[in-house]
């Protein structure tokens, strides 16, 4: 399991918010998302918005979805990773709670469901880096008192 978490200067609702609509969440972590927030919803980080088969969790739907306290969704790793994580049946999934602190909000990511190979582990190794920044990306965006991700 990957397990990473960031503390946020905002408030629960629009952190949960920057997660779970497709206009905030292209602010800090994918170019195009579609996101059904709902059980059996959509998921889809597009990466690459002009091939939306290449770089992107299409296909992704939400496993549950406790507003605004949980969000866990189905995984697929990028195009280097595809022939061992993107097979319908066998993705991983990634969870993430939010928590009000006195600082504002904590995000905490856990990312399961790996395999055990090289390859496996090499996917693993690379999604630990991008995690921590998706979440650093996530916490600079709100933070900056800019745009849309600041505002209710």
């Amino acid at each position: 399991m990957i397990r990473t978490d960031v503390v946020i200067r905002s408030d629960l609702d629009l952190v949960w918010r920057a997660w779970t609509e497709a206009d905030r969440i292209t602010e800090w972590f994918a170019p195009a998302a579609e996101i059904e927030a709902k059980e059996n919803g959509k998921f889809e980080l597009f990466f690459d918005p002009a091939n939306k088969d290449h770089m992107s969790t299409k296909g992704c739907k939400i496993l549950k979805i406790d507003r605004p306290h949980a969000l866990v969704f189905e995984w697929k790793g990028p195009d280097p990773f595809a022939e061992i994580m993107n097979q319908a049946g066998a993705l991983t999934h990634v969870s993430v709670t939010f928590a009000p602190t006195d600082d504002g909000t904590k995000v905490t990511v856990e990312h399961t469901g790996w395999g055990e190979s090289d390859d496996w582990e090499r996917a693993k190794q690379w999604h630990v880096q991008a995690w921590r920044e998706v979440l650093d990306s996530l916490k600079s965006s709100m933070e900056s008192g800019e745009g849309i991700l600041c505002c209710k």
